[in-house]
């Protein structure tokens, strides 16, 4: 099997396509679609967004010391895509894309996106200058949760929220589920 072999870059897709939404001190709010972000810990939760220095909500993150990660869905995803490729230096994203702003429940001046299924309140930890972008690692604060997607055992179904991924410059909606964790080695119920 031949393989051709590419420069450096990034290649680990999927990635969550999601916004984060953040404000500056004097209430200058925004919207910023991010794919670089992920998981970095689980005790304390933290987790990471990537963003490049001159885009217009890095200094409100910086200031701030606070952003709102907002999963987004299938019925999210041309507002996910428009918010990044348009500046809050010129539009209002929130109105432009008809989203509605939340009230954070930790923090001081981020709000979060209320049509999203999950909103993770995040308070900066550090900022790693590394290149291109500059990594914001952060505390996780609280998680809210819409009700529309908690099931009758108590159980938050996010799967049926339609997630959406993105992979080398295209979106895409979660599919169907292969098995659950530790499923490759769980012991088959005999029947006796």
């Amino acid at each position: 099997m031949a393989k051709q072999i590419w420069k450096p870059g990034n290649m680990v897709y999927p990635l969550p396509a999601v916004m984060v939404s953040t404000a500056d001190k004097n209430g200058e709010d925004n919207i910023i679609t991010v794919a670089w972000t992920g998981t970095i810990c689980t005790n304390p939760a933290m987790l990471y967004i990537s963003v490049r220095p001159e885009r217009y909500s890095y200094h409100m993150i910086k200031e701030s010391g606070e952003f709102v990660v907002n999963l987004t869905t299938e019925e999210l995803a041309r507002a996910t895509d428009w918010c990044g490729v348009r500046s809050g230096r010129d539009v209002d994203k929130w109105k432009e894309m008809g989203l509605t702003r939340g009230k954070s429940e930790t923090l001081q001046y981020s709000p979060c996106i209320k049509e999203s299924p999950v909103n993770i309140e995040c308070k900066v930890d550090q900022i790693l200058e590394l290149g291109s972008h500059h990594m914001f690692t952060a505390k996780v604060q609280a998680v809210q949760v819409d009700d529309r997607y908690m099931q009758e055992n108590g159980k938050f179904d996010l799967a049926s929220s339609r997630l959406l991924t993105y992979s080398h410059g295209e979106y895409y909606s979660l599919g169907k589920k292969l098995g659950t964790f530790g499923y490759s080695v769980k012991k088959k119920n005999r029947i006796k």
